[in-house]
């Protein structure tokens, strides 16, 4: 295993790359993988996995809610449901809760104390001094940059839940600088969306668009940074079910390679063929990439 000093300072400058894996068959989690069952590759070189963790690295996520218009009617049904989902954490996670509507605040800092972040759940739905309109590329550059500020040198997965509609335009934030923050904080996007949240259609053949004003795709983040979508209606009802699958991941560490500092690097995961062979329709969820440190 890494000192955890090796493994806390790799974003200021040191070693090792950290990734954040999920491997699903089915919907089905597969939870038991071992060391031997993985494959890592930095621009297409292998990589020898120098720590390996499963489900035992402290987790620090965020909660990311939307409370513009209708989005904001679904809060209490995610806070009836909190003291359950949140028993899914375990000793040494943390939770924080940050509100967006045009702008962002951080309604509860990280905490341990699950049952203080429930009743923050619960009062959410009452702050209305965020502005109109939902900005979501913004609230998630702005919230990564808080991760990265908040978890400076600390060990341990980084993760954020966001709940939204994935509708609204972003105001000169495009989903590139928006992946950009989420590689730079170590952080996999996860969403939360009612049924018929789709991604954005591609603009329709001779009309020009507004390169300053795109429309949010979450999904796109979420597959990026190695997360995924769950769609429900009744969002209180998924909830527990995301933070089991937020929390049944593993981690993979290896020495990074050499790199021009601000070059990024795109990784890829994989199964080893044996393990393969076992599950045939296995999806492996990692981030694409990383970011040398300047």
């Amino acid at each position: 295993m890494l000192a955890q000093q090796e493994v806390a300072t790799f974003r200021t400058g040191v070693a090792f790359v950290r990734m954040d894996v999920q491997v699903v068959e089915n919907r089905r989690l597969i939870g038991s993988l071992e060391r031997a069952d993985f494959r890592v590759y930095d621009e297409n070189q292998p990589q020898e996995i120098a720590y390996f963790g499963r489900e035992t690295d402290p987790l620090s996520l965020v909660l990311l809610l939307d409370v513009s218009g209708s989005m904001r009617r679904r809060l209490p049904e995610m806070a009836v449901a909190s003291q359950q989902a949140l028993a899914v954490l375990r000793h040494g996670d943390r939770v924080a809760i940050l509100l967006f509507a045009r702008n962002m605040g951080v309604h509860l800092a990280f905490t341990d104390n699950f049952s203080h972040a429930a009743a923050a759940l619960s009062s959410a739905q009452r702050v209305d001094d965020l502005g109109s309109g939902t900005a979501i590329n913004s609230a998630i550059m702005e919230a990564s940059k808080w991760i990265r500020a908040e978890l400076e040198g600390k060990p341990g997965r980084r993760a954020i839940v966001i709940l939204t509609d994935n509708r609204g335009l972003n105001n000169k934030f495009p989903d590139e600088e928006a992946l950009e923050s989420l590689y730079s904080s170590d952080a996999v996007l996860n969403a939360i969306v009612p049924e018929d949240a789709e991604p954005p259609k591609p603009p329709r053949r001779g009309v020009e668009l507004n390169p300053d004003y795109t429309p949010p795709d979450v999904f796109k983040l979420a597959r990026e940074t190695g997360g995924e979508v769950l769609r429900s209606d009744r969002p209180g009802a998924v909830f527990r079910e995301m933070m089991e699958r937020v929390r049944t991941r593993y981690s993979l560490h290896y020495r990074a390679p050499e790199g021009s500092p601000g070059v990024f690097r795109r990784v890829r995961v994989e199964l080893a063929p044996e393990t393969r062979q076992r599950h045939r329709r296995a999806e492996v969820r990692a981030r694409g990439g990383y970011y040398v440190p300047r």
